[in-house]
């Protein structure tokens, strides 16, 4: 039996409830399996209820990735109605993708809490500057990379969307934008790499946290259970609805509202785990 009082986990069931329909909401809108919601959600909940200590963050991205699997088969199914997804770079970069996946969930296993939270910031910020500073126009190159370019940048975007607990919509994301694919062609084909980089990534959170010090109740590994599958639930649910909504906005304001989020995320982020 866990010894939490009774309304600190009313509190916990409400952040995480909030967390997994806001996560849908983002997952569909941006493609990135909601991980920019719910990784602070519950890295803040666990440490305000006093739950874990020094691998709540661990879990919070390992928690995270385990819904990505449900989440981005959903928000994939939603885009290709709108027939928005780029098959054949879905199909040639995914191997690659998966593969850094599993690399960084063990990197991450053996990286400080203070580490986690610099990648996790870093990376969003820079992604935030490029979708809300650069006109969509810009791009370094026309077409997507091959062979070893492929290759390598395929295995960071898992590498370090595994670190981040996010479904690869950011990084794999700002590749294909700045590799001249539309925006919306963009996030909707980044919500195909979700499911490689949550299968492979939550594996490896499994196997690396087992026995790790300082993880929050009902954890296995670096993966918390309960909340994934709460979370699961609710992100699967709702991303569709994103997904819908995310063909109905203009493309600037797509680009703008999804900068200025992930900027106030990377943020809030590093303060806490500092």
């Amino acid at each position: 039996m866990l010894d939490i009082p009774l309304n600190e986990l009313a509190l916990l069931a409400v952040a995480i409830l909030a967390a997994g329909v806001a996560g849908g909401l983002i997952a569909g809108l941006f493609g990135v399996g909601g991980g920019t919601v719910l990784v602070p959600a519950l890295f803040y909940a666990f440490s305000v209820l006093g739950l874990g200590g020094e691998s709540n963050l661990h879990v919070a991205i390992g928690t995270s990735l385990l819904t990505i699997v449900a989440t981005s088969w959903r928000s994939l199914g939603a885009h290709r109605k709108h027939g928005a997804v780029d098959e054949e770079i879905l199909k040639t970069w995914t191997p690659w993708v998966a593969g850094g996946a599993l690399v960084g969930a063990a990197i991450a296993g053996f990286t400080s809490m203070e580490g986690l939270a610099v990648v996790y910031g870093v990376c969003l910020i820079l992604v935030a500057a490029q979708l809300g500073l650069l006109p969509e126009h810009v791009t370094l190159r026309r077409e997507m990379p091959t062979g070893w370019w492929r290759r390598g940048l395929g295995g960071l975007v898992g590498l370090l969307s595994a670190m981040m607990g996010i479904g690869g919509g950011s990084l794999g994301g700002m590749v294909m934008t700045l590799c001249g694919r539309p925006i919306h062609t963009a996030v909707a084909t980044a919500s195909g790499f979700g499911l490689a980089i949550g299968s492979a990534a939550t594996l490896g959170f499994v196997v690396f946290g087992f026995g790790a010090e300082g993880r929050p109740p009902l954890s296995l590994g670096y993966v918390n259970v309960p909340a994934a599958v709460a979370m699961g639930v609710l992100t699967a649910f709702v991303a569709p609805y994103g997904a819908r909504l995310a063909h109905r906005l203009d493309k600037t304001v797509l680009r703008r509202v999804f900068a200025v989020y992930m900027l106030l995320t990377a943020i809030s982020v590093m303060i806490k785990a500092f």
